[in-house]
């Protein structure tokens, strides 16, 4: 049977995104992407579905930097799934005497307002994925936030979304292990370049994009590790992979640019 990893315990929205790419699939929880990502390049899972951008935060950018910097990994499909937060505690308890909220660092900012606002005192400490912030509750000092699908005994959750903006998705990438070789027809192209640190470099990788008809549909900058004050862009465009047209636009780009690499098709 395939095995698919994926972040956090049995609850976690990564659990939901693995279970919609790979329904059939036997499901593998990490406790981080790192070594979800260590699984697949050791053949112990055939695939991974990890988060790459969320509506609100942006771009995860430890996933960001795995597909970048670990070799022959390659993302092939996607997923967007829609985030519920809802504030957990346990039974009896009064959110009055709530001085600790755990959670994964992506849902204490994404409900940073709520927070604020309820509990500008509490301690806010960050745990591998949502669903490992129940393993927190010990008493009713303490509070975590999880998904709304979330069913556990001895614990409540809020009736109301807490999360600062309604309506928030998270983008989800299944990855294997493979080369941009392997990829088949796809609706969008996703791939890293740098350029010289000189003026009109990047406006000069952008032009080929314009000039080949793409359409850009993401764009973001992260620092190159060991070299300060340089950057690599990240970039999502619209097009079949398999398409001689896209092909030659993006032999274009890696020409222009100083390195390319690209991260998925899917």
């Amino acid at each position: 049977m395939e095995k698919v990893g994926y972040l956090g315990p049995e609850g976690s929205y990564s659990h939901i995104a693995a279970r919609t790419l790979r329904p059939n699939a036997e499901l593998c929880g990490y406790s981080s992407f790192r070594l979800a990502v260590e699984a697949l390049c050791a053949g112990v899972c055939s695939a991974v579905a990890l988060p790459i951008e969320n509506s609100l935060n942006g771009s995860v950018a430890q996933v960001t930097d795995l597909l970048q910097y670990t070799e022959n990994i390659i993302a092939f499909e996607e997923c967007v799934v829609k985030i519920d937060h809802r504030l957990a505690v346990l039974k009896g308890a009064d959110y009055s005497g709530i001085s600790r909220i755990y959670s994964h660092e992506q849902a204490l900012a994404q409900c940073g307002q709520f927070i604020f606002k309820s509990f500008p005192n509490a301690e806010l400490i960050a745990t591998q994925s949502t669903a490992a912030g129940l393993k927190m509750l010990k008493s009713a000092s303490d509070a975590c936030i999880v998904g709304a699908h979330t069913d556990c005994p001895n614990v409540v959750l809020s009736k109301e979304n807490i999360a600062d903006e309604k309506n928030n998705l998270t983008h989800f990438l299944l990855i294997k292990r493979g080369a941009a070789a392997d990829l088949s027809a796809s609706r969008r192209v996703y791939f890293s370049a740098t350029c010289n640190h000189a003026a009109g470099a990047l406006v000069g990788l952008l032009s080929v994009i314009k000039n080949g008809g793409l359409n850009m549909t993401k764009i973001q900058s992260r620092p190159i590790k060991d070299k300060a004050g340089e950057y690599r862009f990240f970039v999502e465009v619209e097009g079949d992979i398999s398409d001689s047209h896209i092909k030659n636009v993006l032999a274009e780009i890696k020409s222009a640019a100083n390195s390319f690499k690209i991260l998925g098709a899917y």
